[in-house]
């Protein structure tokens, strides 16, 4: 999808069945935004997003899914396509989202910890699978960010060059949920390295952080995910998606 329209997913981050923000991934700094996640995609569709990018905070720490009300909510309430991450630790769980309508399963923990289920996954789903890695300080973190493990994003996104991955994730924890803007030079390197489509997020913060997606040195990038600045209003979805489309 290189080269392709840059898209901008909007998220629908789950605790407890309620749509929150976390401030740099810890659970104690949620701040609820809808108690409503199915009519808060319905708002994104309808201002125009064309995919939706949701998570399972509360699975990311429990190992399993936990939101998945919110989530069957969610997609009955949408058409468009949703990414899901949060929790999937098994082919299991693989097969039983993507069978309700999730669009692509985001692998995250398992990634570092059993990479064979990844490249099972890719092989028994086609373009149905991708990869998060989470990292602080250029290292990748596990279980819903509280550990850190020794390897680099740029290691872990090798592991998986030539498997299937449909996309990585590449979230900048330090940024996450306190608006300082994309890491996009770490992302962009990280997208030089691998042949893997690569999704920035953490951080975006204003229309800013769109035009700066649109510069040739970072047009390599497939999109973008934000969360925060849509949902406080420093990020007006029509100006940023009609700008991408511009582009």
């Amino acid at each position: 999808m290189r080269g392709a329209v840059v898209i901008l997913f909007p998220a629908i981050d789950l605790k407890d069945g309620q749509c929150v923000r976390l401030k740099l991934g810890e659970m104690d700094q949620a701040t609820v935004f809808n108690d409503d996640p199915a009519a808060q995609a319905l708002a994104f569709e309808a201002q125009g997003f064309q995919y939706l990018h949701i998570v399972d905070l509360n699975g990311a720490f429990a190992g399993k899914p936990v939101n998945g009300a919110a989530v069957e909510a969610i997609l009955k309430a949408i058409s468009i396509p949703a990414q899901l991450g949060g929790g999937i630790r098994d082919l299991a769980t693989i097969e039983a989202w993507l069978q309700k309508g999730i669009r692509r399963v985001i692998l995250g923990t398992v990634a570092v910890r059993d990479p064979a289920l990844v490249r099972e996954a890719c092989r028994a789903y086609p373009g149905r699978v991708a990869v998060g890695i989470d990292a602080r300080g250029g290292r990748v973190a596990v279980e819903g960010w509280a550990e850190a493990s020794e390897l680099t994003a740029i290691e872990l996104a090798r592991r998986f060059e030539d498997v299937g991955v449909s996309a990585i994730i590449y979230t900048d924890i330090e940024r996450d949920g306190v608006l300082k803007g994309l890491n996009l030079p770490a992302t962009a390197e990280l997208a030089r390295a691998t042949r893997i489509p690569v999704i920035a997020s953490g951080g975006l913060a204003s229309i800013a952080d769109v035009r700066e997606l649109l510069k040739p040195q970072y047009r390599l990038l497939e999109g973008a995910i934000t969360g925060r600045a849509l949902y406080d209003g420093r990020l007006d979805p029509k100006e940023a998606l009609d700008l991408l489309r511009a582009a």
